[in-house]
């Protein structure tokens, strides 16, 4: 069982645990991150390792962060909202077995930083000092974006343009559309880790979002649609390409398709889920159930498995946090493991599952490139990046032809999950009747209901049109936000339970 300890300190000292703990929102920092300096002297950082690893220590690292970011967003014709906003901070953590401390600060003077790393050690429950190391340079191979921040290639002016001229293009595709709503924001992330043996390794992390939704009215009955897209590159893949125009035709036909939905059908059905965005629910149904704490804690649905056939025949699934400039992908993950390509079901058998450091030491297991936190002030979990299943043979217009009577489920809203059994609901916000393999009328208000293991071992048809997502997926954990990314062929489920409207 994991140990833990808590510690009071100083005004701006918070100390967390390995559950979450608190969560102190610290003030901003006043100027941006620049992508290449240490804001902190490496003597001083030399210092606190010093004070905070002990001998027989497992693990340890300084995990320096400067963060900028900005939005601006568009409702009744004209932008409404402009923020921005900064902030930087240190996390100390000590691992030593299963137990685990971590320490942060915002105040980078050396008084607070000392005690950050006292407070760290206590958690831990360390012993004596280890001997002191020096800091020395480290890098990853990877270069899967520009390090540089997206918000300097293009003004305000010109991201104000953007969205005047979105609202204007929706207005203009249908008299019906009586609302626009768009956001655009970027964020920019320098990172720095030191780990306990003096390596130093840095990462700058840019990241990108164009938000847009309408609301359309006809006969006194509203709708409402939306799409997204990004990814970890700069504003001009927005402002110069089709992407944003393409996004807003996309929230409109969406809209206007709410119009003509009819109730959902309801009881156990063969569904066939559409590429891409329906990957959030192989995201969520059986992605977390292979994050290696709840494996090795024996709560998941997956625990004990690995060398078993999990899904069916033809399944492969892998978590690929090295792709360029997807909304998931990391040089590094943040405890500097360089992030690749790991396949978690092979041909439908159980290979391994996704690790941090301290998950994969405990497990007897090498890291995967999947411990992440939202921030300094957050402890490592082990999270997924870009988890997708790999395309299979079958044509997509084959798959719905053996459908007589089904769901076509296209798009996702929200969903929920229990790790622990495997069981989701998910709400479709875009999908279809099928009646003898052919699309029908949409409907509206259709949950998917079923178990993760269970639908895996249900899939029947993999199709040939593997997808990823636009770039709009946010991941939860344990009270943790993180970017991440999903995608899938069409797939044929043959059977599962719908949610509807219509009995």
């Amino acid at each position: 069982m994991e140990r833990i300890a808590g510690i009071s300190l100083p005004s701006s000292l918070t100390a967390l645990d390995t559950r979450g703990g608190t969560d102190e929102r610290l003030p901003p920092m006043k100027s941006s991150p620049q992508p290449n300096n240490l804001p902190v002297a490496e003597e001083t950082l030399s210092q606190m390792l010093d004070k905070m690893v002990p001998t027989g220590a497992d693990d340890a690292d300084l995990y320096l962060e400067q963060s900028a970011s900005e939005s601006l967003a568009l409702e009744e014709g004209r932008v409404k909202h402009v923020s921005a906003s900064a902030h930087q901070g240190i996390g100390a953590r000590v691992i030593r077995g299963e137990v685990s401390g971590h320490a942060y600060t915002d105040r980078l003077e050396s008084p607070a930083l000392m005690e950050c790393a006292r407070a760290a050690r206590a958690i831990a429950e360390s012993g004596a000092r280890a001997q002191s190391v020096s800091i020395h340079p480290d890098r990853t191979d990877h270069q899967l974006y520009q390090p540089a921040n997206p918000a300097l290639t293009a003004s305000m002016p010109e991201r104000k343009a953007l969205l005047e001229k979105l609202d204007r293009l929706a207005r203009t595709l249908d008299p019906r559309v009586k609302q626009v709503f768009a956001n655009v924001s970027t964020s920019f992330s320098s990172i720095h880790l030191i780990r306990m043996d003096g390596s130093h390794l840095h990462d700058a992390r840019p990241l990108v979002r164009l938000n847009v939704s309408v609301v359309v009215e006809q006969n006194g009955k509203r709708e409402t649609g939306s799409t997204g897209g990004g990814g970890r590159f700069d504003l001009t893949h927005l402002l110069k390409g089709d992407e944003a125009e393409r996004l807003t035709r996309e929230a409109v036909r969406l809209a206007l398709l709410n119009l003509d939905a009819i109730p959902a059908p309801a009881g156990p059905m063969p569904v066939v889920l559409g590429p891409g965005w329906p990957g959030i629910l192989l995201h969520e149904a059986i992605g977390h159930g292979l994050e290696g704490d709840f494996n090795r804690k024996g709560s998941s649905a997956f625990s004990g498995k690995i060398g078993q056939r999990i899904a069916a025949p033809g399944v492969t699934v892998v978590d690929d946090g090295s792709m360029p400039e997807r909304r998931g992908s990391l040089n590094m993950d943040d405890e500097g493991t360089p992030t690749g390509c790991t396949t978690l079901i092979e041909d439908g058998i159980l290979t391994t599952y996704m690790q941090d450091r301290q998950n994969a030491r405990l497990m007897g297991v090498e890291p995967t490139g999947n411990g992440r936190r939202e921030s300094y002030a957050h402890p490592v979990l082990p999270r997924m990046t870009n988890t997708f299943m790999l395309a299979g043979q079958d044509d997509p217009k084959e798959i719905l032809s053996t459908l007589k009577h089904g769901l076509y489920a296209v798009n996702f809203g929200g969903g929920q999950v229990d790790i622990t059994s495997g069981k989701f609901v998910f709400s479709t916000s875009e999908a279809y009747l099928i009646e003898n393999g052919e699309i029908k009328a949409p409907v509206k208000g259709a949950t998917l209901i079923g178990n993760g293991p269970d639908v895996l071992t249900k899939v029947s048809m993999i199709g040939n049109d593997l997808q990823l997502d636009p770039g709009v997926g946010t991941c939860g954990k344990d009270g943790q936000s993180v970017p991440v990314g999903v995608g899938q062929p069409t797939l044929k489920i043959d059977e599962m339970v719908v949610g509807g409207t219509d009995s």
